[in-house]
């Protein structure tokens, strides 16, 4: 069987006294137990495997101090922002050193409203940048559900609601600060809008999860905000009747108008209600829905788009519910409330876990994989909202368990959620749209690529980092 190996080398290091002792020489670090465990646990079902020391880097010339001992003593290095991730990335799966960039390395460095573009630190995250923007007229418009680190979801290729208007982290990071695996200080991209000169070594480190370098600050693209923005809720008779309007509203509405479009299945809005402990009348009825916002100059404008969207919808189920609202309160509730989906769905269990498919298709294929992933979910029995971006083709489904499920649940969980990737990948789709590869997704990414192509990922990876000390285990075995 295929199994690309970034190489055959001598065990890894480890955390002596000594090494401590020069960790504490150049930053503050601890290993005590407690925050061990906390920075060897993230948000998703993956278990608990801390570090052996947790550094608190402030300065870049410490985590090049740092990174230089380790590459000495083939120590490995893992990044931590906020531990949000919800596929192991945190994981110290040889022990080691996390460089917890959250704590202190957390400052905006510039903001140009001419440029648009933003410059931080990789600890900083969007609702920080975003408050900080709040008087500018502009935005970060990539919005996971989590508060992230900037340099987490540059490392992770992170998107969010409004991927299919304003574009992912690919498209949003200009330039980055890295430091590469000798230590040694890069400088990839820029401020500018275009450029020819040379590799895209920018792009290249987006989506990298920590195994090529560490991240240390990144420049950002920034977007004017809308003067006017409408929020619509629109329930459907049929999954499928919601699925198919996306494409039709994408054909139909103005380029720009269109910010985001998120669909959600029954389940997923009865979970929606419970969490957000709504009143009877103020409930969503459950029923295959879509979330919309629209952002236009003027009301006259926006009101007349409103008009286009629900015009469609009723042509499409002439008994949709539809409710629009161009009240800005109403809007940031709204997403505020959709951004904390996840954790409305863990709370469908007491204590609830999840394992989270990520899967992204063409938007031709949407419809129709939409379709067999609420199927499948119910063919297997399992309590599991499905919900994604529509207008970009990306699809969650959260497969809900808890300590209390038996062996033979969890062997459904596992068993729906290689299920769900096989059909997003027999419709030309991905793995992963958003959440990258970490530890969990390893085994989809080989059914999705042929040989060759993970050979070449493991090509990059020896070329970066020799001593395979980078992250190790995570994208490539």
């Amino acid at each position: 069987m295929f199994r690309p190996c970034v190489r055959r080398l001598a065990p890894y290091g480890r955390v002596t006294p000594g090494v401590m002792s020069t960790l504490e020489s150049i930053c503050q670090c601890t290993d005590n137990p407690s925050v061990l465990e906390r920075h060897g646990k993230d948000e998703s079902y993956h278990e608990c495997i801390p570090p052996s020391v947790v550094a608190f880097p402030e300065q870049v010339d410490e985590i090049q101090a740092i990174v230089r001992l380790c590459a000495e003593k083939r120590i490995p290095i893992i990044p931590y922002g906020t531990g949000t991730s919800l596929e192991g990335h945190i994981q110290a799966l040889e022990g080691g050193i996390t460089l917890d960039l959250g704590v202190k390395m957390n400052h905006i460095l510039d903001e140009n409203t001419i440029d648009m573009v933003a410059k931080v630190q990789a600890g900083v995250t969007r609702k920080q940048l975003n408050t900080s923007l709040r008087y500018s007229g502009l935005e970060f418009a990539v919005d996971p559900g989590a508060d992230a680190s900037l340099g987490g979801m540059v490392a992770c290729a992170a998107s969010g609601t409004m991927a299919m208007s304003k574009g992912t982290m690919r498209e949003n990071t200009l330039g980055l600060e890295v430091i590469l695996p000798d230590g040694k200080l890069a400088q990839l991209g820029g401020r500018t809008k275009k450029s020819s000169a040379g590799y895209d070594l920018t792009r290249l480190f987006v989506g990298s999860e920590g195994t090529l370098g560490i991240i240390t600050n990144a420049t950002l693209r920034l977007h004017p905000l809308p003067a006017r923005i409408a929020a619509i809720v629109v329930a459907f008779d049929g999954v499928r009747q919601a699925a198919e309007a996306v494409i039709y509203l994408l054909a139909m509405c103005s380029s720009g108008v269109l910010r985001r479009c998120e669909f959600l299945d029954p389940t997923t809005i009865r979970a929606f209600n419970h969490y957000q402990n709504y009143s009877d009348e103020s409930k969503l009825p459950e029923r295959a829905t879509l979330f919309i916002e629209l952002g236009d100059a003027t009301q006259e404008l926006l009101f007349a788009h409103i008009e286009i969207v629900r015009d469609l919808c009723l042509e499409i189920d002439n008994h949709a519910h539809f409710n629009a609202s161009m009240d800005p309160q109403r809007s940031q509730e709204l997403w505020a409330a959709r951004h904390r989906t996840y954790y409305a769905s863990l709370a469908l269990k007491p204590n609830g876990k999840a394992v989270v498919t990520d899967t992204c298709v063409p938007l031709s294929q949407f419809a129709q994989v939409v379709q067999e992933t609420v199927n499948t979910v119910h063919e297997f029995n399992i309590i599991g909202p499905v919900f994604g971006h529509a207008g970009d083709g990306n699809i969650h489904a959260i497969l809900v368990h808890s300590d209390e499920d038996d062996e033979e649940y969890m062997k459904r969980i596992h068993e729906c959620n290689a299920r769900i990737v096989d059909i997003a990948l027999a419709h030309g789709g991905t793995c992963t749209g958003e959440h990258g590869v970490g530890v969990g997704k390893i085994p989809y990414l080989k059914k999705q690529y042929p040989p060759p192509t993970i050979e070449a990922m493991a090509t990059v990876k020896r070329a970066f980092d020799p001593l395979n000390i980078m992250n190790p285990g995570k994208i490539i075995l």
